[in-house]
């Protein structure tokens, strides 16, 4: 049984790696962490769009290209594998994601088509701080929404977003379009500014409900499964690209007459990277399937593709940095730039931690329900 791409989703992919190798270095990225107000690369924002990428999995009759989540998990990996600073996984992951779930047709027909377009920006609006609280403070009254959001990825640049927040009949998403004088955004300074971070606050601004009242959390845990599965093949085609860097300098690099690489301590960090790719390959692979079949077993697939890829990138550009010795550390060296990213997808969907917990509690089928945005919640 083949397990890989078909030869479609191969040409596909070779396609993404060829135009992103073209249009973003990572110069790309290394110019927007030296500007004081880093927004995103519009230049490459444009050609995504060109090449229909933000309309892979949107259906047809809304514009969009109709293709499979495998499809998509294929541009992804080279997305990931560029460290790409455009706001793709914030747009079609989250925003976009949670229209297909829980939106009217009346929503999808107005904002999916502007998304496949390459028009509209959209952000996910959830966290109140840092870690996990079941307390929710934005709250909405009579269709109009007061709070603060922080950390909101892509915040910056959105024109819409999805925020969960406190009504009536509970927590319920709500879709909110960020133009209107209600809504005051900051910048906020991160790791990794390619992907920029804002501070969202809202004085009674119009807000309009996605999916039913009292739902939003569990709407919310399921766009993160979905949205774990394609960062996972982000953060594997930068655990690969990684590699594929380190051993480049450790065949180049000479030392006691000799390359680097032909030392064992070099080697076997080497393999290490390799494993945990690997690992994270299998494991991303399966939860791809879960995703495109909508599987029951989606939720700890997705859990374990998220965990293993977490790790795999992580590990990878760190000892990346190590494997370049005494430059892997400076600005001039391009091995910071993948730990950054790193570092930023590994909290973009909830922290390793969190799905650690969620992945427990889905296996053992037992106990408390945990959601992977507030943690146990009540029974």
């Amino acid at each position: 049984m083949n397990f890989d791409y078909s030869d479609e989703q191969q040409q596909l992919k070779a396609e993404a790696r060829r135009f992103l190798e073209d249009c973003c270095p990572p110069e790309a990225m290394r110019r927007l962490l030296e500007d004081d107000t880093p927004a995103f690369d519009r230049r490459i924002w444009s050609g995504i769009s060109e090449l229909g990428w933000l309309g892979t999995v949107i259906p047809e009759r809304y514009a969009g290209l109709g293709l499979g989540y495998v499809e998509l998990c294929a541009i992804a990996e080279e997305l990931g594998r560029a460290l790409a600073p455009v706001p793709f996984a914030s747009t079609l992951y989250f925003f976009a994601e949670g229209l297909l779930l829980a939106g009217t047709e009346a929503q999808r027909a107005r904002w999916l088509p502007r998304i496949a377009h390459g028009e509209v920006i959209g952000c996910w609006a959830i966290a109140e701080g840092p870690g996990r609280s079941s307390g929710i403070a934005t709250h909405v009254d009579d269709n109009r929404l007061t709070g603060a959001k922080i950390p909101v990825v892509d915040g910056n640049v959105a024109d819409v977003a999805l925020v969960l927040a406190n009504e009536a009949g509970g927590a319920s998403l709500f879709l909110v379009e960020l133009a209107q004088s209600a809504v005051h955004r900051t910048p906020l300074k991160s790791l990794d500014d390619s992907r920029g971070v804002a501070h969202l606050s809202f004085e009674d601004a119009a807000a309009e409900r996605v999916g039913r009242p009292g739902e939003g959390v569990r709407l919310v845990d399921q766009v993160l499964q979905r949205a774990a599965v394609l960062l996972a093949f982000e953060q594997v085609g930068g655990a690969d690209r990684c590699l594929e860097v380190a051993r480049e300098y450790a065949l180049q690099r000479y030392a006691f007459g000799r390359p680097i690489g032909g030392f064992q301590a070099i080697k076997h960090r080497l393999a290490d990277i390799y494993v945990r790719n690997e690992l994270a390959r299998a494991n991303a692979y399966y939860a791809a399937w879960a995703l495109d079949t909508q599987a029951r077993e989606l939720p700890a697939a997705a859990a374990s593709a998220r965990i293993a890829a977490s790790e795999a990138f992580g590990f990878a550009s760190r000892e990346n940095i190590q494997i370049h010795g005494g430059i892997g550390f400076t600005w001039e060296s391009d091995a910071h730039l993948y730990f950054r990213r790193a570092r930023h997808l590994s909290l973009a969907a909830g922290s390793p931690a969190a799905w650690c917990e969620f992945l427990v509690a889905t296996v053992a089928g037992e106990g408390e329900p945990v959601s992977i945005a507030l943690g146990p919640l009540p029974t």
